[in-house]
């Protein structure tokens, strides 16, 4: 398993914003190496994709920090004024919609983080207005998501949008809608709980993985390999955290069982690993408070 680095402090006379930013590219990246993640991207190769890599996914997540730098920007210029939110989420709306066409120039037009520019979009946006707590955050975020955005395309024919239609599902506008409970009432007791008993960060962060598996109708499996595909994962997660976790030999391999099953399926829980990346984003922001970015480092407000 790979082992992580403690975050960098931030430079002096960084925004607000600009924090921002670099936090949701850091968790995306943690989130593209960490290692090993049953069906994804990882340090060991594609996992089951054919068409990424970790590389791809940490360019792309770089490709990706003016967006995220914009929406946080349009965050803290709205303010928590209320009559100022619809216009907020019609911008956030247009600024994501540019960020997807970054995206797939600088992928090559490969589908690396299309969930993630939503919901650390999302995110980063309530962050920026003043919130620090993972509820707080998540709570706004679920407000500016409620919001109707009539720019948006009526259907855009991704395949988590198919997916949800077909079989029902909330997805990731769902999650997004309700304030994100998978992100802040399963991942992260997950990954306090696993931290708590001695797990290693990247035990940790495995476990809230799975956490998520074993309890979201994910778009991605969905679309993959539909409901026999979502229920194998999301039993064979249950099962790898019913034996200790990760970091326990039987956890270790009911692991190695799912990823097996994954891989034999063609199938992969993309749409969990965007909630483990806002996991990680909501985890970094609590760590550092508001303060820290502000006015310890040295840094302005926005």
């Amino acid at each position: 398993m790979t082992a992580f680095n403690v975050l960098q402090a931030p430079a002096a006379g960084m925004t607000r914003a600009a924090r921002l930013a670099e936090l949701a590219v850091a968790a995306l990246v943690d989130e593209a190496m960490l290692t090993p993640k049953p069906g994804l991207v990882d340090m060991r190769g594609k996992g089951a994709h054919r068409d990424l890599s970790w590389l791809l996914m940490c360019h792309s997540a770089h490709a990706l920090r003016p967006a995220f730098e914009a929406m946080a920007l349009a965050g803290a210029a709205a303010g928590i004024d209320a009559d100022a939110l619809p216009a907020l989420r019609r911008r956030i709306g247009a600024i994501g919609r540019e960020a997807e066409v970054t995206m797939m120039a600088a992928t090559g037009g490969v589908n690396t983080h299309r969930g993630a520019i939503w919901a650390l979009g999302l995110l980063v946006t309530a962050a920026a207005q003043g919130a620090a707590h993972p509820s707080a955050i998540a709570a706004r975020a679920g407000t500016l998501a409620r919001l109707a955005d009539p720019a948006a395309p009526a259907c855009t024919g991704n395949k988590g949008e198919a997916a949800r239609k077909t079989y029902c599902v909330g997805g990731a506008r769902g999650q997004a809608e309700a304030a994100f409970p998978h992100v802040t009432d399963v991942a992260l007791p997950m990954l306090h709980a696993s931290r708590r008993r001695g797990d290693s960060e990247s035990a940790a962060r495995l476990n809230a993985l799975l956490a998520i598996v074993a309890e979201l109708d994910d778009t991605c499996l969905l679309a993959r390999g539909g409901r026999p595909a979502l229920a194998a994962a999301q039993a064979g997660a249950q099962a790898v955290l019913a034996s200790g976790g990760v970091a326990a030999p039987a956890g270790q391999a009911a692991l190695h069982r799912l990823e097996a099953d994954m891989l034999a399926r063609g199938t992969s829980p993309g749409g969990a690993a965007d909630l483990l990346a806002a996991a990680l984003l909501l985890e970094s922001i609590r760590i550092e408070q508001p303060q820290a970015m502000e006015g310890h480092h040295g840094a302005t407000a926005v």
